[in-house]
C-alpha cells in the first residue's frame, strides 16, 4: 500500500528513511525541500506539495511540530480539508494536546476519512535505528491497517492504547518520566563534576547499578564524551513539558518536578539555546565558582524571587542556560550568612500528595500551578 509521510525534521527524516529502505517507497514532502534529498536518494517519491502526497497515497503519516503545522498541511478550516482527508487514513505521529487530537479525529471522520494517533517514544538515534516505540489509538480497523506499516520504524514495540486520545495521554505520561529522569541525570553529572569526581568512573558506577538502562547508559556516555549532538531540541521538550502540565492541571494533579523542569527549560530557551539538545545543554560549566549575582531581584524569575524572599540566607542562581550552572535549581550561601537553603523540593507541602486540592509546592508557599 502506498504510504505518504509529511514532516522530515530531526525525527521525521530518519523515520521516513527507514520506511524507504524497507521497500515502502513513501511519498514524502517537507516545508524545507532540502530535507527531502536523502529520501529521494533512498527511493522515495518527493511530492511538490501536501496535496500531491494525499493524491498518491491512501495512508498519510504526519510527523509535524504542532497543531498549527498539522492544520496547514491538511487544509483544516478551508474547503480543501474534506476533499483531502476523505477515504484516507491520517496518522498523527507528532505530539499535540489530547484535546486537539480528539477534535481532529471527529472532523476527519465527519469528512469520510479515518484517523489514527501514533505518537512515538524515542529520540533521533532510536529513530535512525528503527527502534522507536509507537502508541496507537483509533478505530480498530484503521489501527490494524497502520500497525504493520510502522514495523520498519518502531522495532521496540507498537502498543494499542484504545480510543483517541489515549495514545497521546500515554505519550505524555511517558514523557513526564523521561523529562524528570534525564534532568536528574544531568544534575547528577554536574554535581559529580563539581565535587571533583572522575566522570568516567561515575558513569561506570551508574551503569553497574540497578538504576541503569538504555537511556541512562546512552546519555551518560554522551555527557562524559561532551557529545552535544541534537537528539531533541530544548524548544521541543519545553513544548512537551507544557502539554503534560496542561493535562495534569485538567486532571487536578500537581506536578512539582515537572514544573521545576519547565522553568529551567524556559530560561534556557530565553537565553538563546532553544535549538540545542535538551539533556546536556545546561551541564557545560567553566572552571571556578559561579559568578556573584546582584542582590536585587531584578531579572530573577518569579519562582526565584519568591524563593529568595522566603529564604534570605540563600541566593538563587539561574539553573538552565547559565554557563556555570545546570538543569537544576541551585542555591549558594553568601559568606557568613548561615547554611545553604535546600534545593527546590519536589514534595508538596502540608503532607498533600499530587492532585490534592490546595497543595503548595514546598519551599515556595505557592500553589502548584502549570506553566
Amino acid at each position: 500500500m502506498d504510504m505518504g509521510f509529511i514532516g522530515l525534521g530531526v525525527m521525521g527524516q530518519p523515520m521516513a528513511l527507514n520506511l524507504a529502505r524497507a521497500g515502502a517507497a513513501p511519498v514524502v514532502w517537507n516545508r524545507s525541500p532540502g530535507r527531502c534529498e536523502p529520501l529521494r536518494a533512498a527511493g522515495a517519491v518527493v511530492a511538490a506539495d501536501p496535496a500531491e502526497v494525499f493524491a498518491r497515497a491512501r495512508v498519510v503519516a504526519l510527523m509535524l511540530a504542532d497543531g498549527d503545522a498539522v492544520d496547514a498541511v491538511l487544509g483544516r478550516g478551508i474547503p480543501d480539508f474534506a476533499a483531502r482527508v476523505a477515504d484516507h487514513v491520517v496518522v498523527h505521529m507528532g505530539t499535540t494536546s489530547p484535546e486537539y487530537s480528539q477534535a481532529l479525529e471527529a472532523e476527519i471522520r465527519a469528512a469520510g476519512g479515518s484517523y489514527v494517533e501514533a505518537p512515538v517514544s524515542g529520540s533521533r538515534r532510536p529513530a535512525e535505528d528503527g527502534e522507536l516505540v509507537a502508541m496507537l489509538a483509533g478505530e480498530p480497523s484503521a489501527v490494524e491497517l497502520v500497525r504493520p506499516l510502522l514495523k520498519p520504524v518502531c522495532g521496540q514495540g507498537v502498543f494499542d492504547c484504545g480510543p483517541v486520545p489515549n495514545a497521546l495521554r500515554m505519550k505524555l505520561a511517558v514523557n513526564l518520566f523521561l523529562i524528570t529522569m534525564v534532568t536528574g541525570l544531568a544534575e547528577a553529572f554536574h554535581f559529580a563534576e563539581r565535587q571533583g569526581l572522575d566522570l568516567e568512573q561515575f558513569r561506570a558506577v551508574l551503569d553497574a547499578g540497578p538504576m541503569a538502562g538504555p537511556v541512562s547508559r546512552t546519555k551518560a556516555a554522551k555527557l562524559v564524551a561532551g557529545d552535544f549532538t541534537v537528539q531533541a531540541a530544548i524548544d521541543d521538550v519545553l513544548k512537551n513539558n507544557r502539554l503534560i502540565a496542561e493535562a495534569a492541571r485538567g486532571a487536578e494533579l500537581a506536578s512539582p518536578l515537572l514544573d521545576v523542569c519547565h522553568e529551567l527549560f524556559g530560561e534556557t530557551t530565553a537565553l538563546g539555546h532553544g535549538q540545542e539538545t535538551w539533556w546536556p545543554c545546561c551541564t557545560r560549566s567553566r572552571p571556578g565558582p559561579p559568578p556573584a549575582r546582584p542582590d536585587s531581584a531584578a531579572g530573577r524569575s518569579p519562582r526565584a524571587a519568591q524563593a529568595a524572599a522566603l529564604s534570605p540566607h540563600a541566593e538563587p542562581i539561574r539553573g538552565a542556560g547559565h554557563p556555570h550552572c545546570h538543569v537544576a535549581v541551585e542555591r549558594r550561601t553568601a559568606a557568613g550568612q548561615g547554611p545553604p537553603a535546600p534545593a527546590g523540593s519536589a514534595a508538596v507541602a502540608g503532607g498533600r500528595g499530587p492532585g490534592a486540592s490546595g497543595g503548595t509546592t514546598a519551599g515556595t508557599g505557592q500553589r502548584a500551578a502549570g506553566p
